[in-house]
């Protein structure tokens, strides 16, 4: 049975309550910043976990955008909803005739970003039939278009993002045990909103300024009350977001986000 082995030391928390525009001044988040601090500026290969809605492509941005290649193009590729021949077509490219419709040439997201950062979200849904070149990606840093027997040389970054346990796919024989391990040079893990409350007000002023403007922050009131704290935000950050967004739509001011929360329930 494949069990990575986690390390027992205590991870050093940032002083920073933010890493771009990243937010946070829970202990859970101040060692995710530390993570991000460390190593965005290097050339390892970062895996992203956590639920849905935890922040894991913008995490992602943040670390290319502190990053030498900041200069260069970030791709998302999003495994999940892209078709199993598509998948293929968009990470190696193809050549005119490879399959019906390829009636050109086409780049794939590894020659593109060439100098950059290629963000492979929902890697656990890659197929894996295409595990194997993934892998050699990482090791050789070559790509072969879909229909082409020649090899071209990539000079990108890896980041990659999940919602699923890897090492349980492992087990179940979904996922390369050798893949992973190269994809998880570092990892870090979004933390739940449910299990860093104190983050909320912080979040909410945050998404406030950046949604409806520089002042919007003060007109929010009641951000400590306990309907935020004791909600168990299935959505996380982006509920969150959400909840800022349709408040500053109500006519009334102060905007009361609990109040938002509990009208969102009754609707």
């Amino acid at each position: 049975v494949f069990s990575p082995q986690k390390g027992a030391r205590a991870l050093e928390r940032s002083a920073a309550e933010s890493f771009g525009r990243v937010v946070g001044r829970s202990d859970a988040m101040r060692r995710v910043f530390h993570l991000a601090e460390t190593y965005a500026p290097t050339e390892a290969t970062v895996m992203i976990t956590g639920e849905t809605g935890t922040g894991k492509e913008v995490m992602a941005r943040e670390i290319h955008a502190h990053s030498p290649r900041r200069g260069g193009p970030f791709l998302v590729i999003d495994c999940a909803a892209l078709s199993r021949e598509l998948v293929e077509s968009e990470l190696f490219g193809h050549v005119k005739g490879a399959f019906t419709g390829a009636a050109a040439d086409r780049v794939g997201a590894f020659e593109a970003a060439q100098g950059g950062t290629v963000f492979l979200d929902e890697i656990g849904d890659l197929p894996a039939d295409l595990q194997p070149k993934l892998l050699r990606v990482l090791e050789n840093r070559e790509v072969r278009r879909v229909g082409s027997n020649d090899v071209r040389r990539v000079d990108v970054r890896i980041l990659c993002a999940t919602n699923k346990r890897l090492d349980e796919e492992v087990n179940a024989g979904r996922f390369r045990e050798d893949l992973f391990y190269r994809l998880s040079v570092v990892v870090i893990e979004m933390p739940p909103l449910r299990e860093r409350p104190e983050d909320v007000p912080l979040l909410a002023r945050a998404f406030a300024r950046n949604l409806h403007g520089e002042d919007a922050p003060g007109a929010l009131a009641g951000l400590d009350a306990p309907a935020l704290r004791r909600h168990a935000w299935p959505g996380n950050v982006r509920e969150l977001r959400n909840l800022v967004d349709r408040a500053f739509y109500a006519p009334a001011r102060p905007v009361d986000l609990a109040a938002a929360l509990a009208a969102g329930r009754l609707g």
